[in-house]
């Protein structure tokens, strides 16, 4: 028995091991060619606390952003949904058209679609990653907007000279109306697989995939939880991946579920209604250590105990809007808008489109307010649209 659980921990240290780094660069910002206070914003976590630059790119981002670095934290490549951009900052080989369709001619600068692609590891592979992604199909539709297909590329890292080449494009994994963006992925309780988790739009209906090391599974249906609009807001799971939250001001509010890394289904469904806010860039986050869950909607930020025996009671405020603006701009607040959780254990919190700053929470694994929301505490070099990175 003891060399069975040496075993398993031994597993879940060398996965963890094999990941460290991976998400170590965040990259932001836009228009470079207008020079400061415009262009890319990085910031790099590769020391633990993070370095935060200026850097002028060819390639844009609006909402939509994901990329990956190798696990000493050298970054290998990244998308903003439109193209894929190789180390030297250059095209990636045949990495052009990563999305086709009006929407995409439309926003060749970048897509403004929040968490609208993801880069996943390959299993068992040291050299090739997927990317999935999915754009607005219905465009120009001014009832909602919805995609009708995820797509998945695959890149092969050993290609021209180790910078890396697209080996297949565009391919589709599932075929229905989605709701577009809150792609999530989660590893597979054996440590090398991974669950691709999207959501119908207009229902409950959740689809799954299982990345293999040599075939994706599915899509798995599940009907549970709220049903959803074609919304806005943030999908995430815990570091753990014992728990999936969902959070929209436009329809269904906050569900919070159980999640079965092993089996990939979801159980113990629970829904709180948040005070519904005219803003679309709403969102939610866990802490480090998978205990506390917030939530962002512009002008509050709420804490969950994930551990209570009800939830949904444990709920307080945590922070509220200052009415703090952009310096020089009064019509641009510097509002609570997406958070995410960094290398450094923090979460960091967008503050709008075309602001300089950055939220964020410095204690997030500490119950009650002493978590120290420090809002618009992290200044940019560079005006960022609400762009936050998504890889693994």
């Amino acid at each position: 028995m003891r060399v069975r659980l040496t075993i398993i921990f031994l597993l879940a240290y060398i996965s963890q091991g094999i990941c460290q780094g991976i998400n170590n660069n965040w990259l932001m910002g836009y228009e470079s060619f207008g020079g400061i206070p415009f262009g890319i914003t990085k910031f790099d976590f590769n020391s633990g606390s993070p370095l935060i630059s200026y850097d002028s790119l060819e390639m844009e981002f609006r909402h939509t952003h994901a990329n990956i670095s190798d696990s000493n934290g050298n970054l290998l490549f990244y998308t903003n949904g439109h193209y894929v951009a190789d180390a030297t900052n250059d095209t990636m080989l045949n990495g052009g058209g990563l999305n086709l369709g009006a929407y995409a001619n439309a926003f060749s600068a970048g897509l403004q679609i929040p968490q609208g692609a993801i880069v996943i590891p390959k299993p068992s592979s040291s050299s090739n990653y997927y990317i999935f992604h999915l754009s607005i199909d219905n465009y120009p539709d001014p009832t909602g907007s919805s995609s009708y297909k995820l797509l998945k590329t695959e890149i092969d890292m050993t290609l021209n000279g180790g910078l890396g080449a697209v080996i297949s494009k565009n391919q589709v994994v599932i075929n229905d109306t989605l709701n577009i963006g809150k792609i999530t992925a989660c590893k597979h309780a054996n440590g090398r697989d991974w669950w691709v988790v999207v959501h119908k739009a207009n229902s409950n209906t959740f689809y799954k995939l299982l990345i293999l090391p040599s075939v994706i599974l599915g899509p798995y249906v599940q009907t549970i939880g709220s049903v959803r609009l074609r919304d806005d807001g943030q999908a995430k799971f815990s570091p753990d991946g014992k728990k999936y939250a969902y959070f929209c001001s436009l329809s269904a509010g906050l569900d919070i579920l159980d999640f079965d890394r092993c089996s990939g289904l979801f159980s113990n469904w629970i829904n709180d209604q948040i005070s519904v806010t005219p803003g679309t860039n709403v969102g939610c986050e866990f802490s480090s250590n998978s205990n506390l869950l917030y939530v962002s909607n512009l002008y509050n930020i709420y804490q969950y105990d994930s551990l209570s025996p009800n939830i949904t009671s444990s709920k307080i405020i945590v922070a509220t809007w200052d009415s703090f603006f952009q310096p020089g701009s009064p019509s641009l607040h510097a509002l609570l808008c997406f958070p995410q959780l960094a290398p450094d254990g923090k979460i960091y919190i967008t503050t709008g489109n075309s602001t300089t700053y950055f939220g964020r929470i410095e204690n997030p694994n500490t119950l009650g307010i002493t978590c120290n929301v420090a809002q618009h505490s992290v200044l940019l070099p560079t005006y960022n649209f609400n762009t936050l990175p998504k890889s693994s």
